[in-house]
């Protein structure tokens, strides 16, 4: 029975079975109007989950993401306080802990490009999307005590597979918040429910949001996101 329970896990955990609410449509794009700033605090938030293995044009998704990280981190100052969160990166014997699987991989500060990428080259993809679970730590511990500006930058390759929204989480905890922007990058997502759950993301917090289905398209993407911040003009697209 211990045996069984834990295949269970290990399968649960590796699924893409969609748990979360479907209700998405409860929101109004033009509520929310751009809002963007300069010198915001930057953290990153990777998806890191079992579908990041599959292989898009050629590569592994989990290393098209690499590969763009590393052109584009270094456009940004080096004093420019930036972090990396992570999700998806372990299994777990039950559900909850999959859901759970979220962790602060490189805490917020200047001069930390280096220490990102090589959290980034070094993490296994793995597991499930909490996404929810995951914005509600960054939120909640990963900026705590900062002033000013707040910016998350968030990579995925579905919508949330935990039993929670994000979409509903940000609609009740951040529409009023104007010092949290979320920029949303769907990379390689053409499920239509899993998109819009994205876009409600960024769209009530005056965010970005893009999709990207070749490595070109995330390095414009993922360029533009942190286009305010940057030392250089542009990041040369190899596809």
């Amino acid at each position: 029975m211990k045996k069984f329970l834990i295949i269970f896990s290990i399968i649960f955990c590796t699924t893409n079975i969609i748990l979360a609410n479907d209700n998405y449509n409860l929101y109004n794009y033009d509520a929310y109007k751009p809002n963007l700033s300069q010198n915001e605090k930057i953290l990153f938030i990777m998806d890191y989950s079992n579908s990041m293995n599959e292989f898009l044009g050629g590569g592994r998704k989990i290393d098209l993401m690499r590969e763009t990280m590393r052109e584009i981190l270094p456009a940004i100052n080096s004093k420019i306080e930036t972090g990396l969160r992570v999700y998806g990166h372990r299994l777990g014997f039950t559900a909850y802990e999959c859901c759970k699987a979220s962790k602060l991989a490189v805490p917020i500060q200047e001069e930390n490009i280096e220490n990102i990428t090589a959290v980034l080259e070094n993490t296994k993809a793995r597991g499930m999307t909490p996404i929810t679970y995951s914005l509600k730590k960054a939120v909640n511990n990963d900026f705590n005590g900062f002033q000013g500006k707040k910016h998350i930058i968030l990579l995925s390759d579905g919508g949330e597979n935990c039993d929670e929204s994000p979409c509903d989480y940000v609609m009740k905890n951040l529409a009023k918040q104007k010092d949290f922007t979320i920029d949303v990058i769907a990379f390689n997502i053409n499920n239509k429910d899993d998109l819009n759950q994205l876009k409600c993301i960024s769209t009530v917090t005056s965010g970005k949001f893009y999709t990207a289905n070749t490595k070109g398209e995330l390095v414009n993407a993922l360029n533009n996101t942190i286009r305010t911040t940057k030392e250089v003009g542009g990041v040369i697209i190899k596809d």
